[in-house]
């Protein structure tokens, strides 16, 4: 079983995390874990390599139908395999999605703060990106479905993370029927990305939107992956359920050859961590869910400043260093001062450059060390 607190190499790797700084700057930013694959996952992939032969992969029968059981398992969500469009990842898949759909000019909904790739969408397609801000609150991030309506009536499509990303909201039942409602009274597109639907803390289960209603399964996109559940991005693969027929039709062939066929070796993790590694995924993410009650608890004893509502979901935390009135901004202060690199706030709307997205997907050593240097960081950096 692995050790969730055993620290491995990365640097010589290829790895994008342990790449982006230099060799004595510790990376915190990217939603990569630093954890080892379950081995259940890396026999699989040991046992697919005996076969020399690499070609072009398909998605086998096995697959789609594992899937469609996880989908009634785990959400009570019927699905039929022919629903099931696979992609080398989410992104190309909102993407395609916005391409197949939409038009430019078009109005396009999200909720920031949201990470980049969502972002930075509507730009790719000539569209008008529409932004519905959550609300920080004592007890988490809320929707203001007045906001949310006003932006909504000017959009032809919302783009939902859900899990939230940079703020580690779960939406309730309630929230996403009450968007949901309101995509069906504007009758706009849902696209939803539900990549770290099993990465919920606290006993909270994951509510596909496409879910709730009859209405709602007929115009959404839900992009789902394993990729970070089980820790396995690098393998890209990723899948689309698309129930509407004519949507799933115009969103194949979006794929234009720019979105190409997937990992036969994604396909392989995929179905082995679906099928064969969930007391893998159980354990890290109870041990994440210990590193968020960790995090929490320092960044109120040693940095009063900093304001982290704790995250429902995710490995990722979400900082408000806005009191601190760090120069030029707390992302480049904490890597020139404490050699430590956050993903830059900036990154997830214009309105965040005073926080900081913190990856504690990590054992909880280098955790602990990022947090030294931050303190450290604080110190000299005020002489």
């Amino acid at each position: 079983m692995t050790d969730f607190d055993a620290v491995h190499e990365r640097r010589g790797t290829g790895s994008s995390k342990w790449s982006k700084y230099c060799a004595d700057v510790l990376p915190m930013w990217v939603a990569d874990m630093d954890f080892p694959a379950a081995p259940e996952i890396i026999d699989a992939l040991r046992d697919r390599l005996d076969h020399p032969l690499l070609g072009y992969g398909v998605a086998r029968d096995e697959l789609r139908e594992r899937i469609v059981a996880d989908m009634q398992t785990k959400y009570d969500w019927s699905i039929s395999p022919e629903h099931i469009v696979f992609l080398p990842g989410v992104e190309p898949g909102f993407n395609m999605a916005l391409k197949a759909m939409l038009r430019p000019g078009d109005g396009l909904l999200m909720q920031t703060p949201v990470y980049r790739p969502i972002l930075d969408a509507a730009g790719h397609w000539n569209l008008v990106r529409r932004d519905a801000p959550l609300t920080p609150t004592r007890d988490g991030w809320s929707v203001d479905l007045d906001i949310f309506e006003t932006e909504l009536a000017r959009s032809r499509a919302f783009l939902l993370c859900n899990p939230q990303n940079p703020t580690g909201k779960v939406f309730t039942r309630d929230e996403l029927k009450a968007m949901a409602d309101l995509c069906r009274r504007y009758d706009a597109l849902i696209i939803s990305d539900e990549i770290h639907c099993d990465l919920l803390f606290d006993g909270r289960r994951h509510v596909p939107v496409a879910a709730l209603s009859e209405d709602a399964a007929e115009r959404t996109v839900t992009l789902m992956a394993a990729s970070k559940n089980y820790n396995i991005a690098g393998l890209k693969a990723a899948f689309a359920i698309i129930r509407n027929g004519e949507i799933r039709e115009k969103f194949v062939a979006s794929r234009l050859g720019m979105v190409d066929s997937v990992n036969i070796l994604g396909l392989e993790a995929m179905l082995a961590a679906f099928s064969r590694a969930g007391k893998w995924q159980s354990k890290m993410l109870s041990y994440i869910e210990a590193n968020r009650d960790f995090l929490s608890a320092e960044i109120a004893r040693r940095f009063p400043g900093i304001r982290m509502i704790k995250p429902e979901s995710t490995f990722l935390a979400w900082l408000d260093c806005t009191a601190l009135a760090l120069k030029p901004d707390p992302q480049t202060f904490f890597i020139e001062h404490g050699k430590v690199g956050f993903s830059a706030g900036s990154e997830f709307g214009d309105a965040y450059g005073q926080y900081i997205r913190l990856n504690f997907g990590c054992p909880r050593r280098l955790l602990t060390e990022g947090l030294d240097r931050m303190q450290h960081a604080l110190t000299i950096g005020r002489e």
